[in-house]
């Protein structure tokens, strides 16, 4: 199977998901749309994996470590952040799922990997170690320190970072926000403060093409 298709199926599992999350709790408003709360969808010290020079189009993605359909959707995701190096400003906003046992560890495991200057590394290393850790109910500390170490990490820096109820108040103003712009289950993803609805990565592609016009 070529990797496009893989992709494609990857993408495609995962909006399944969503779309059952969705149904799930179709008792919420779903026009959410976040256009007038833009400094909720994107703020001045969000997470960026790539910023574009002109700063005309921004993608923010709300994720969950632990979650399957975010895992299925990360191929996409880097894909797309190839694709677009240098054109597309690429934001990663957390939203842990209360029902993921570790998904918050995860998240903090992230954070304090951040504050060394390994987001970015410590955000691959979550989605491609998840099926090892993801579904289980028990804590994945030892592990997430396991991955600070392998990453090169001052180890030290990253416990104390990782148990500061700092770091965790960090993670939880991401939920705040994205609760605020409609954000109810993950992925979600938001174009230049808007949420998009995607069935699949040309859906997500044709919107970032629209935007780039």
């Amino acid at each position: 199977m070529s990797t496009n298709a893989r992709i494609s199926i990857g993408i495609a599992a995962a909006f399944a998901v969503v779309v059952a999350v969705l149904i799930a709790t179709s008792n919420r408003t779903t026009d959410d749309t976040p256009a007038a709360a833009p400094d909720r969808v994107v703020r001045a010290d969000s997470h960026r994996l790539g910023t574009a020079a002109d700063g005309k189009v921004t993608f923010v993605e709300f994720l969950d470590f632990e979650c399957e359909a975010c895992g299925a959707a990360y191929p996409a995701v880097e894909k797309l952040r190839k694709d677009y190096a240098g054109k597309v400003t690429f934001v990663v906003r957390y939203f842990p799922i209360p029902s993921h046992f570790n998904a918050e560890r995860a998240a903090r495991a992230a954070e304090a990997a951040a504050g060394q200057g390994k987001f970015e590394a410590m955000y691959q290393k979550m989605y491609e170690t998840q099926t090892e850790w993801a579904e289980q109910q028990m804590p994945a500390d030892a592990r997430f320190r396991s991955y600070a170490e392998a990453l090169g990490l001052d180890v030290a820096a990253w416990d104390k970072a990782y148990n500061d109820p700092a770091t965790l108040d960090r993670i939880r103003k991401d939920v705040v926000d994205g609760k605020e712009v409609g954000v109810t289950g993950t992925p979600t993803f938001f174009l230049n403060g808007t949420k998009l609805e995607p069935k699949s990565v040309d859906d997500l592609t044709a919107s970032i093409d629209a935007a780039l016009e």
